[in-house]
């Protein structure tokens, strides 16, 4: 019987289906937007990376979510822009099953890592005296090691059930890959893979956020318990901050989520959807902690300064 499958070595995206005279302006907009994530994700990076005065445990734990956001970035639009480039929607399968794997891996690993900074701006607020004690070095870096390990597990074992399924099919209903669309090309019982796919939907999701619901509620109670005004306000800026990205993140990647589970929903609005959670997050997580957090914006700001009055030119006296 797996004679009769299909075991070509590519399969077909959808096609963006775009008009010949505005191949060049998607063209330049998709390199323009994947410019603007690499610029606005690098520059938080090298803030923390180049000023000794970040390298505290909020900050190295942050470093993470750019790395994560580059990566799922990076996965959509390098494929993306290049299927507009040659006008062509055949990929090569191991090409396909790479590029799902690494946004499920983005998708996964922006919960995890948000998780380790409501629980570091927890053990901060709530247990300020405790904090230096408990976010030494080396805690920081298992809870690293831990989130991403986690994360790798997680979706390793989900790519690991769908390639030990045979393909019969090679036309996919999305314009990139991913594991709901991959599992369409599959004609076998995918029940096991349904289960799994629910139960690490449940990790991510109903694990992560009740743990930053937690946190969040309990840094609130300790925060309009506290007697000191500048305390409260610079406690209740930062979790802002932190919260804004979540909601953000979560919001798209929730209604991604449902959008699969209804199956006579527009598929153009299943793609724009899927596709933004891959576009925003990214590009907006930076710079909301560059603007929203003082000590980034500070440094980002000198940083800039001294570009300018290093590139200005000397004016001459007559």
């Amino acid at each position: 019987m797996n004679s009769t499958y299909n075991i070509t070595p590519y399969v077909t995206l959808v096609s963006y289906n775009l008009p010949p005279d505005s191949v060049i302006s998607t063209f330049l907009f998709a390199c323009l937007s994947y410019v603007t994530i690499l610029f606005c994700n690098l520059t938080l990076m090298l803030t923390i990376i180049l000023n000794k005065c970040l390298h505290q445990p909020m900050y190295l734990i942050l470093i993470n979510l750019p790395i994560n956001d580059l990566m799922g970035s990076s996965a959509f639009f390098i494929q993306t822009i290049k299927q507009i480039i040659t006008r062509s929607q055949i990929v090569s399968y191991p090409a396909c099953v790479t590029q799902a794997f690494f946004i499920h891996i983005y998708a996964a690993g922006a919960m995890f890592m948000l998780t380790a900074m409501a629980y570091d701006r927890y053990i901060a607020i709530c247990w300020p005296l405790r904090y230096n004690d408990v976010m030494t070095n080396s805690q920081v870096m298992k809870v690293i090691t831990f989130a991403w390990l986690c994360c790798f597990i997680l979706i390793g074992v989900l790519f690991g059930l769908l390639l030990r399924l045979p393909r019969c099919r090679s036309e996919m209903m999305q314009p990139y890959c991913d594991n709901p669309s991959l599992l369409s090309l599959v004609c076998e019982n995918t029940s096991l893979n349904n289960i799994y796919g629910l139960f690490s939907v449940a990790v991510t999701q109903v694990v992560a956020n009740g743990m930053i619901l937690f946190t969040y509620l309990r840094i609130l109670i300790a925060c309009f318990r506290s007697k000191r005004a500048d305390t409260k306000a610079k406690a209740l800026q930062t979790c802002a901050t932190h919260l804004l990205v979540v909601i953000l993140f979560e919001s798209l990647g929730l209604f991604t989520i449902i959008s699969y589970r209804f199956k006579d929903m527009s598929p153009h609005l299943r793609r724009f959807l899927g596709m933004s959670t891959l576009i925003f997050p990214p590009t907006l997580n930076p710079i909301i902690y560059g603007l929203k957090t003082k000590e980034i914006r500070v440094k980002i700001m000198q940083y800039l300064r001294n570009m300018l009055f290093k590139i200005k030119p000397n004016r001459i006296h007559l």
